[in-house]
């Protein structure tokens, strides 16, 4: 007997699908107007996870699913190829695999456990597609929808540098708030390219959406403190345009050294660049934006939080989900009302 279920009513964290039934993180109608880079990293499946309830005889689950296998001279030949479970915000276990091309992996349960819902973060770096999910033993249903949130941002909102996807700050983030975190984090991008504010806007209305960019305009493409006030403005009011009434919290840059009072291309230092958006952020609240708010991400970090000196190691992550967490309960005191992690589970590999 073929118990074998679909995956795509287990699936958290989507928000475009391609051609072949994909997850990817743009707009595959719209991929001609962004930059390469972003049309890149939109492949990606970041943040893409499983989230099922399971009745008290499931003993594990066992899921099906295709991944790209690197090759001998790529970088993320030496990531571990690792499925992580997670439930009450807390990891539970591990299970390391061999990347191959298509293959099977079982992840146990934990016994006795919580009656809580359960979330398993594959390894993004191999881009796995999940084709299918089974209970070994039991049944189980795909978990509760949880209110959306939209994070766009650069390689550190895409979790650069944190030793497991589970472990980026929006995941961190989502699971502290209850929500079901978009990751839409784009690594060497994400400059306030106005088309995929438009998309942005096209998406279902989310709970919330994040705006945590500007890094990459110090230099990668290097902007003017005058021109990141007027893209950042623009960016908000075309996210607006679709969703004119979502809260929206605006994060600036956060602590890079290097930046602070180095001049770009353009004369512009990473300082003067987090001032030039916080002020838009400010002018767009002031002129009428009464469900926008932002978090100076200037103190949020210290250089010792910094793995490379860019981008956090997983103390920082962890340290920027709950400064963001804090700011969402301080302007929208009623929007997120998630459980804050209970740490109750002790890791453990499992497989």
């Amino acid at each position: 007997m073929d118990d074998w279920l679909a995956p795509e009513p287990f699936l958290r964290g989507t928000s475009w699908f391609d051609g072949d039934g994909r997850p990817v993180r743009a707009d595959p109608g719209d991929l001609a107007r962004l930059p390469w880079d972003t049309t890149a990293r939109a492949e990606v499946p970041t943040g893409v996870r499983l989230e099922f309830a399971a009745s008290p005889g499931v003993r594990a689950v066992a899921l099906r699913y295709r991944a790209a296998v690197p090759g001998p001279r790529e970088r993320t030949r030496e990531l571990p190829h690792c499925f992580g479970l997670w439930q009450d915000g807390a990891e539970v276990c591990e299970v390391l695999a061999d990347p191959v091309e298509e293959a099977e992996v079982t992840v146990p349960l934990p016994s006795p456990r919580s009656s809580h819902p359960f979330t398993v973060y594959p390894p993004e770096s191999r881009a796995p597609r999940f084709t299918g999910i089974r209970a070994v033993g039991g049944r189980i249903a795909p978990a509760p929808g949880r209110p959306r949130w939209l994070v766009h941002g650069d390689s550190i909102t895409e979790g650069w540098l944190a030793t497991r996807p589970a472990r980026a700050w929006p995941a961190a983030a989502g699971r502290i708030l209850g929500l079901d975190p978009v990751n839409l984090g784009y690594a060497g991008s994400a400059r306030g390219d106005l088309a995929l504010a438009q998309q942005l806007g096209r998406l279902p209305a989310p709970a919330l959406t994040t705006l945590a960019f500007g890094t990459n305009c110090w230099f990668g493409v290097p902007c003017s403190a005058a021109l990141l006030y007027e893209t950042v403005r623009t960016f908000v009011a075309l996210v607006r345009a679709g969703h004119p009434d979502t809260p929206l919290l605006v994060v600036s840059p956060l602590l890079r050294p290097e930046a602070e009072h180095t001049a770009n291309p353009a004369g512009a230092t990473l300082a003067a660049l987090r001032a030039a958006m916080e002020e838009a952020a400010r002018d767009t609240a002031a002129a009428g934006d009464g469900r926008l708010a932002l978090l100076p991400g200037r103190d949020v970090l210290g250089p010792e939080h910094l793995a490379d000196g860019l981008h956090p190691d997983d103390a920082g992550h962890a340290r920027l989900a709950r400064a963001v967490a804090a700011a969402v309960r301080g302007a929208w005191p009623g929007l997120a009302a998630g459980p804050r992690p209970s740490g109750r589970h002790a890791r453990a590999d499992c497989g």
